[in-house]
């Protein structure tokens, strides 16, 4: 029996959860790309609170490649998190494979000075 695509990314997320989790101190730097757009948020999942959240829909965003968009939207984030005085973070993929948009969204917020 084969799995959808959308099912196989699932079992993967549950199987990434079961291991990062975050606190106030070092939140969880969860990642949502669809088709067209990348969302990251940042996740204390002790209380069940997102402390912020950044994506490519906002304006600071320019336009470019979808690879340039998600790496100015890790920036932005890391940005957000500097000022709300968060340096360390665990992060989670969501399920997607460590390569392209999310890459370059972690690539982002490692030179804006979030540490991971």
């Amino acid at each position: 029996m084969s799995l959808t695509k959308s099912e196989r990314r699932q079992r993967i997320k549950f199987r990434i959860r079961k291991i990062v989790s975050g606190t106030a101190a070092k939140p969880r730097l969860s990642v949502f790309r669809s088709n067209k757009e990348i969302y990251a948020q940042l996740i204390d999942d002790v209380n069940g609170v997102t402390l912020l959240a950044a994506s490519s829909r906002e304006k600071e965003i320019g336009k470019g490649t979808s690879v340039e968009v998600a790496n100015a939207v890790g920036k932005l984030v890391a940005e957000k998190a500097l000022k709300a005085g968060v340096e360390h973070v665990t992060f989670d993929r969501g399920g997607y494979l460590y390569h392209g948009r999310i890459k370059s969204l972690a690539d982002g917020a490692r030179t804006a000075g979030l540490k991971f």
